[in-house]
Formats: C-alpha cells, structure tokens, sequence
C-alpha cells in the first residue's frame, strides 16, 4: 500500500492533552494492580487463614507477570487488527473487574487464577497507551508526552503503596485489593473522550471515517492517506503481515536489539525492586524500610521519566538511552560503598532513572520506530518478550542472594546488566525513511503551521 505525499495534521493541543490524560488514567489504574500485591505481601505472609510459605508468596507474584506476558503479545496485536480504542478499554475492564475477584478470592489458587487473568488485561494497556500516545503527539513531543503519560504506572504504585499505609491497619488486605477495582467507573468516560487512532482507521481503508473523525477533533490540514488499489489478482496484505513486518529483512536487527535491551530494563526494574533492600542490608547498610524504599524508587522513576523524555525529543532517544542505562548502571555500582540513609536513598532514585524511566523511554521509542500499521504489534511483542526479563529479575536476585559471592558480585551483576542494555541501544540502527505523515501539535486558534 502506498501513500501520498506528506500532510501535516496540526493537532490542537486540547486534543493530544485528552489522549495523554485518557491513557495516563489507564496507566494510573494498571499501577495500582502492579504494585498492590507488594504492597499487601507482609499482610499475606501473616494471613493465617492461607498459611502461605515464602515460596507460595513469590508464585503469587508470578501469576500476574505471566498474565502480562500473553496480553502484551495478543492485545497489542488485536489493537492493530480490531481498533486501539476497543482494546484499551477491554484491557482496562479486564484487569480492575479481577481486582475485584482477588479481594473476594476464598482460596490462594483462586486468588492467583484472579491475578493471572488480570494480567491479561494489564500486559494490554502499555502498547495501546503507547500507539496512542506516539500517534497524537507532535514528532520532536513524543517522548516527553510518553513520559508524562506512563507517569501515571509509577504514580499507580505509589498509590498502592500509600493504600496499604492507610487502609490495610483499618479494612486489611482485601481492602486494598478492593480498591484495584474503583477504576472501572472510569471507562464510560473513557469511552466517551477517547478517539480511536486515525492511522489505524487509516491502515484498514476507512477514510470516510478517518475524515470525519479529523474534522470533529478539529484537526487542521487533515488529508486522508490514499490507498493504491491492489492490481488486478492481487490480494491486499493479509492478516499475518502485520505479525511479520517486524522480522523482515528491513526490522529484523532492530526487533532483535530492541527485544535485548528492553529485556535488561526488566530484569533491573524488577530484579531491583525485589531484591536490592535484601541486597543492601546483607551489605550492611540501613536503608529503613521497603515502602520508603518503594515510594522513592518508584516517584524518582516518575520523575525522571519526564526529563528523560524532554531530553530524548532534543538530543535523540539513543543517545540519552546508552548514557542513562550506563549511568544507572554506575549508581547500582556506587552503593558498593558504605553510605548514609540520605546517599543510598539518593542513589536509589539514580537507579530508578536509571532503569524504569529509560525502559518507559525505550518503549516509546518502539512505538514511535515502526509503521503506524503495526506499531501496537511491535510494541506488545516486543514487551512479552520483555515480561521474561521482569520473570528472571527475581530469579537472578534470588540466586545471588542464595550463592556464596561477595556482596560487591550483587551489585556488579546488575551494573553489567545495565551497561549490556546500553549496548543493545547502541547497535539498533537508524530508522529507515517512511513517507511520513507528520503530527504538529497547535493551539486551534493558531494560523502559523510547521511542518516536520
């Protein structure tokens, strides 16, 4: 299929702000489901109605990760086959109705098939939110705009770290699972605000619509993209391509590269936040306790996924990839030595910048490389595969803890883990030109337009 000559959507700014506010409430939603059940592990440790073993508590863990895993892979893709709108809502109401079912679970396998169900949902939302995000925002805003969109999952954590302070002493665990749910009021108005993507409208013919839809957004200089009419016995592509365009000989080395390094990212996001309080006071040092270690993790990564993204939309999204994954992977290095609360806290939020804000950064750089036509693919994809590295983090966390190394092998470890993500960054090539349709982000009533 080819395309016209370049067009310039001059996007009015109330509209890109309503996508990024719809996807950061998603986002937002998706956050609390991750981090509650860390949030409510010491009060399930103590639920002696379970009586559940250290081991039984880590596999309760699991089942969502597991979940995730299977929704990014088939709900990304669905969102490129069915609509991105429709999946994002059916992501959203998956994974708060099973919050839900969690709180009520009478037994622990029930609880966990709760999980794992939601997981589904959860592993759904980051691709769509992305496309979406990537596709209303001006070219040299994207990354800011994903930043400030995908602050909300951290935020979220923060939430339910926050939740199982104040509710859990009052309502108990099932309390703060309960509140996963709230957000299920919210996709009515979701639904309602929400524009479906005019590059997906676009790749599956509906011009007519795509055109309407411009117009009510009020979306200046809006042409449809024409389509060339497939010649005579030809079949449009089917299905699947959507699938294999991202192991073509044009994408290959870059899905390889991409998966490697966003692999890594995982393996240090949740490899760190398992593990390194446990790693830190085998070493001797006095971090306090696991929620502050949470909250500032998490509310530095917030953060420090905003200043990534303005960085990366100015000096290049490689560029400031390989420098903070090498320098997040130098803060994990520097906690090697004795310090204060204050310094290991702060080295700590250096860690988080260093490994949940340049992933968040990385994942929208996925989203922004690929063709609109199967940039919710090559994003879920690329996050399952990913999801393995969230799966080993703790694994690798937990062997080190179990082995007979040295303290200083724990940190070293990661560091290296780091610096292979940055190199992983390094080898993904250039973009190959596509005849792009750019997005300019305007107020309405401007009459000056850029092109990019």
């Amino acid at each position: 299929m080819a395309t016209a000559p370049l067009n310039t959507w001059n996007v009015p700014r109330k509209t890109t702000g309503l996508v990024l506010f719809c996807c950061w409430l998603a986002i937002l939603a998706e956050g609390y489901d991750v981090g509650v059940l860390g949030a409510i592990l010491p009060a399930l440790a103590e639920y002696k109605e379970w009586n559940l073993s250290p081991l039984a508590l880590g596999g309760l863990g699991s089942y969502a990760l597991i979940g995730m895993l299977i929704g990014a892979l088939f709900i990304g893709t669905l969102s490129d086959l069915v609509g991105r709108k429709k999946m994002l809502l059916a992501s959203m109401a998956i994974f708060t109705l099973t919050q839900a079912g969690a709180a009520w679970a009478p037994t622990p396998e029930i609880f966990g098939l709760f999980r794992l169900i939601g997981g589904l949902g959860m592993g759904g939302v980051i691709p769509v939110a992305a496309a979406l995000t990537i596709e209303y925002s001006a070219p040299n805003k994207r990354s800011y705009n994903y930043g400030l969109m995908y602050s909300g999952y951290s935020l979220g954590i923060v939430a339910a770290a926050l939740a199982a302070l104040f509710v859990l002493p009052m309502g108990g665990w099932r309390a703060v699972v309960a509140l996963g749910a709230a957000p299920v009021v919210l996709i009515p108005i979701i639904w309602k605000f929400l524009p479906e993507s005019l590059e997906f409208l676009e790749s599956k013919g509906r011009r007519t619509e795509a055109k309407a839809l411009a117009s009510k957004l009020r979306i200046a200089g809006y042409q449809p993209v024409v389509p060339v009419a497939p010649a005579a016995g030809v079949q449009a592509d089917p299905w699947w391509k959507t699938i294999t365009t991202m192991f073509s000989r044009k994408y290959l080395r870059s899905t390889v590269f991409f998966w490697i390094s966003l692999f890594c990212g995982l393996v240090l996001v949740y490899g760190l936040n398992t593990w390194l309080p446990s790693i830190m006071k085998k070493a001797g040092y006095d971090l306090g306790s696991s929620l502050t270690f949470l909250l500032v993790f998490s509310l530095a990564s917030a953060i420090g996924g905003l200043l990534l993204g303005r960085a990366a939309d100015k000096y290049g999204k490689k560029l400031i990839l390989v420098v903070f994954y090498i320098l997040g992977g130098l803060g994990i290095m520097l906690l090697v030595f004795p310090n204060t609360m204050v310094v290991n806290l702060l080295f700590v939020a250096f860690a988080g910048v260093g490994s949940i804000s340049t992933s968040l950064v990385l994942t929208g750089y996925i989203a922004d490389y690929y063709p609109a036509k199967v940039r919710g693919t090559a994003t879920g994809w690329a996050l399952s595969f990913a999801r393995l590295g969230a799966i080993s983090g703790p694994l690798i966390g937990g062997w080190i803890a179990g082995s007979k190394l040295p303290f200083e092998a724990n940190f070293a470890i990661f560091a290296g883990i780091a610096v292979l993500a940055a190199g992983a960054v390094a080898m993904i090539p250039k973009p190959q030109s596509e005849v792009p349709v750019a997005v300019v982000d305007v107020d309405p009533d401007d009459v000056a337009v850029s092109a990019r």
